[in-house]
C-alpha cells in the first residue's frame, strides 16, 4: 500500500468514525428529549407516575377520585407513505367498574394503517347520523340505532377540532387520540428518521384530551332519551 493510499484510507476511517460519533450523540439527545416529553405535564398532576415504553416514549398515569384511573401515551407513526411522520397523544380513561354503555367509536381520516386504533377492531361498520366534512370511520359492537343517534351528536362536537384522530367509548372506559406534532420534512425524506419539533407536550393539549374523554364518557352515560341526546349535544 502506498503512502497516499494509506493516508486516504485513514481519512475515510476518521470520517466514518466522526459520522458514527455524531449520529450516536444525536440519537442519545433525541432519546433524552423523547423521554421527557411528559415531564412538564406530570409536574402539574398530583401523584402521577411516569414510565417509559420500549420505544423510549413516556407513559403518564394517575388515579381518578372515583376509583378509576387514566393514562396518557405518545405514539410515533410513520407507516403512511407520502405523508410526514405523525406524533399522537393517546389518552384513556379506565372506569373503576363497567358501565351500561355501548362499544362505539370514530376514526377520522382513516388510512388503514392506524395500528394504535381500537375503532378498527370493532366488528360492526356504522353509518354516522351526520354528514362528515372529512373521511370518517364509525364502528361499534351491538349498538342500537338510538345509541348511534345520541352519541352521534357528541362525536360531531368532538370532530369540530381538526386535531382529533379517534374517539371511542366502551363499558370499561373512553379513548381519545389527538395529533401533537408533525415530523420534519428533511430528516424523513433523506434519512427516513422521525424528528418532531416538540420538546414537551403542552399542558393544554393533555387537558384538552382529558376534557374530550370526560365529555364523551358523560354523553355515553346519559340514557338514550330525547332529553339525554340534547344533553350530549350541548357542549
Amino acid at each position: 500500500m502506498t503512502t497516499a493510499s494509506a493516508f486516504l484510507l485513514t481519512l475515510i476511517v476518521i470520517a466514518a468514525l466522526s459520522l458514527w460519533a455524531v449520529g450516536r450523540h444525536e440519537h442519545r439527545a433525541a432519546m433524552k428529549m423523547r423521554a421527557g416529553l411528559l415531564d412538564e405535564a406530570a409536574r402539574t398532576i398530583p401523584e402521577s407516575v411516569v414510565a417509559h415504553g420500549e420505544d423510549g416514549f413516556p407513559v403518564l398515569s394517575a388515579c381518578l377520585g372515583d376509583g378509576g384511573r387514566w393514562k396518557a401515551e405518545i405514539i410515533a407513526d410513520s407507516l403512511v407513505t407520502r405523508r410526514l411522520p405523525q406524533l399522537w397523544l393517546k389518552v384513556t380513561l379506565y372506569e373503576a367498574e363497567e358501565r351500561p354503555r355501548p362499544h362505539i367509536g370514530i376514526l377520522a381520516r382513516p388510512t388503514g394503517s392506524e395500528f394504535y386504533s381500537m375503532v378498527q377492531d370493532m366488528p360492526d361498520r356504522l353509518d354516522p347520523p351526520f354528514l362528515p366534512v372529512a373521511p370518517l370511520m364509525m364502528r361499534g359492537r351491538d349498538v342500537t340505532p338510538e345509541e348511534i343517534t345520541c352519541l352521534g351528536a357528541a362525536f360531531q362536537a368532538l370532530l369540530s377540532d381538526p386535531m382529533l384522530k379517534e374517539a371511542a367509548v366502551t363499558p370499561r372506559g373512553v379513548r381519545i387520540v389527538r395529533r401533537l406534532s408533525e415530523g420534519g420534512h428533511g430528516a424523513h425524506m433523506l434519512f427516513r428518521q422521525m424528528r418532531f419539533p416538540l420538546r414537551a407536550v403542552p399542558r393544554e393539549a393533555l387537558a384538552r384530551a382529558l376534557d374530550d374523554a370526560r365529555f364523551l364518557g358523560e354523553a355515553a352515560n346519559v340514557r338514550t332519551t330525547r332529553k339525554g341526546c340534547a344533553r350530549a349535544s350541548g357542549r
